[in-house]
């Protein structure tokens, strides 16, 4: 076998370890997240056991982490994210995010061409946070109209009954942050004192 495959699968339990530790997590809760036996990721992280994609994969999947984060895949030597853009409801929507699962972070771009619409008010489960770039965002959230304006944000629960569009004549652009029921942003208005 190679030896810098060798080298690259010496690295997999200790990171395996570190991300388990990282989320405060016991072997046992790993085992109830995954279906993997304790005596199989104990095995792992000590490097008694070689790793496989059907032991990687649910980890990847648990720790909500890309594959190649778990196994020390070399850089690439481009840090740009690639994402591609689609239209959504006459939206461009850039993913700003690659993982799956877990807080996902988008730019909105709602063009002139998107006609102004009446408020068709949705609701799912989750929790979103948006930051207007510039325009001006109409947000009617349950009883709630409101008008933002580039620099100001909205956080709320979307199983409210919720719907955004532009407001005035120019385009509107706008960061997305939308995570699971219950994960809420954390946004510190000012440095906290030493």
């Amino acid at each position: 076998m190679d030896g810098s495959l060798d080298k690259v699968l010496a690295t997999v339990g200790p990171r395996l370890r570190t991300l388990r530790q990282q989320r405060d997590m016991t072997l046992a809760d790993l085992s109830a997240a995954t279906g993997i036996s304790v005596s199989t990721l104990s095995r792992l992280e000590s490097g008694q056991r070689r790793p496989n994609l059907e032991l990687l994969l649910p980890l990847a999947q648990a720790y909500q982490v890309p594959l190649d984060e778990l196994i020390g895949a070399p850089a690439t030597g481009d840090p740009r994210i690639h994402a591609q853009p689609f239209t959504r409801n006459g939206m461009t929507v850039l993913p700003l995010t690659r993982r799956t699962g877990g807080l996902q972070a988008y730019k909105l771009v709602i063009p002139t061409s998107r006609a102004r619409q009446a408020p068709d008010l949705q609701v799912h489960e989750g929790y979103e946070w948006l930051y207007v770039l510039s325009g001006q965002l109409r947000i009617v959230l349950g009883e709630h109209d409101l008008l933002l304006r580039a620099g100001e944000a909205a956080e709320f629960d979307t199983r409210v009954p919720h719907w955004f569009g532009r407001a005035g004549a120019a385009p509107v652009e706008l960061l997305s942050l939308f995570g699971p029921q219950g994960e809420r942003m954390h946004v510190r208005a000012r440095p906290t004192k030493s």
